[in-house]
């Protein structure tokens, strides 16, 4: 018998699951059958002796059923590409007892399309086509090795049956063709539609951040700028530090504007390398960063200035000659009450004192930090 399974990953271990459903289904349609039997016979007019009734009509076909349904779990256990073909098999012979111990053309038909409805949910023509024939198949044993069976039917009901069975597996092969095209169109909907929020936060990244240096640009400081205010003011501690590359114009001058870019970019990487990410590093404009500092003291912030300076300063170049770029800082932490333009202009005057005052060092509203190293 060909092997159904032939799908992705997810497939399969979404029709693993609705196997297990549908076994699990079967007991309780074995159940629900023993139930009514029984209750059948202790309240309704049954004619048959409690011997007959027991062994033929409940626990004999009960365990037949039963039997069945186990099988077919093992074979799903220790078989599993064969689980479409037992899961099937099980049901249609279910179907057969069924029909077998409720003599009535009404439910025949019902109860042997059922499986082929059921194998509708895997959306796959030829798991239904094998059922349909599994069924047809039932049908002509039952029809000729089942006395009882035959003799109910009359000549109207050898036609009517068969094609009540093709119209199910036709009407299922309609709901499978129009289940792929939905599924289809989801799947391309959901695709563009990731595609689409790739897109959108591509664009979004390249929009808050600077191309040259993979920093935030302005524009994502002054956002982070407002939101660390808002904390600020609720008694969450910042800090803010602007750093400036100094002489950076004689490096576009004597080296170039691409070893300029060149520079910024290290800088960039030193600082990124050099502080916590949870503080928010930005490009402000030309070569001059900012820096939002969090969860640190005002000593830890300082501290953490003045290693991003060493490094700085301890970094030689080949394309400016072996020569280390320094930097000045301004640091000043926020305190309640203080305006967005205020604690800048406080922190860029404070840079300005370090750069008129030697570059190559931290200034603080506390403290003025020197350190002297072979400058451009």
């Amino acid at each position: 018998m060909k092997d159904f399974v032939n799908s992705s990953d997810a497939s399969i271990h979404r029709q693993t699951k609705w196997i297990k459903r549908f076994l699990e289904t079967y007991w309780v349609v074995i159940a629900l059958h023993f139930a009514a039997q029984l209750y059948a016979y202790l309240y309704l007019p049954y004619e048959i002796e409690a011997g007959i009734f027991y062994y033929k009509v409940l626990l004999g076909p009960t365990l037949l059923m039963g039997g069945s349904v186990a099988a077919a779990q093992l074979v799903d256990r220790f078989a599993a590409k064969y689980s479409f073909i037992s899961l099937f098999a099980a049901g249609t012979f279910v179907s057969m007892v069924i029909i077998h111990l409720n003599m009535d053309i009404r439910i025949i038909g019902a109860v042997m399309l059922l499986p082929i409805m059921a194998s509708a949910i895997f959306f796959r023509l030829d798991l239904t086509l094998y059922t349909a024939v599994l069924q047809i198949v039932a049908f002509c044993i039952m029809y000729n090795w089942d006395s009882r069976f035959k003799a109910f039917l009359g000549p109207f009901d050898l036609i009517a049956i068969p094609i009540f069975i093709l119209v199910g597996t036709l009407v299922a092969g309609i709901i499978i063709v129009n289940g792929r095209e939905l599924l289809y169109d989801l799947e391309t909907t959901m695709t563009a539609k990731q595609s689409l929020m790739a897109e959108n936060a591509t664009m979004l990244k390249i929009s808050k951040t600077d191309a040259l240096t993979g920093l935030f640009n302005h524009m994502s400081f002054h956002e982070y700028y407002e939101k660390a205010l808002e904390y600020g003011e609720l008694g969450v501690p910042f800090h803010l530090a602007l750093i400036d590359i100094d002489n950076f114009k004689g490096i576009n001058d004597k080296f170039g504007h691409r070893t300029g870019d060149l520079v910024l970019s290290r800088v960039a990487c030193t600082i990124q390398e050099n502080i916590p990410s949870t503080d928010i590093a930005t490009r402000y404009g030309g070569e001059e960063f900012a820096i939002l500092l969090f969860e640190q003291t005002f000593e830890e912030a300082l501290c953490l200035m003045e290693q991003v300076r060493t490094a700085f300063s301890e970094t030689r170049h080949a394309e400016l000659g072996g020569l280390a770029v320094t930097v000045s800082i301004g640091l000043k932490s926020y305190e309640r009450g203080t305006t967005k333009e205020r604690l800048f202009e406080d922190t860029d005057a404070l840079l300005y004192t370090a750069k008129r005052s030697g570059k190559n060092k931290v200034v603080t509203p506390l403290q003025t930090v020197d350190e002297g190293s072979a400058v451009l």
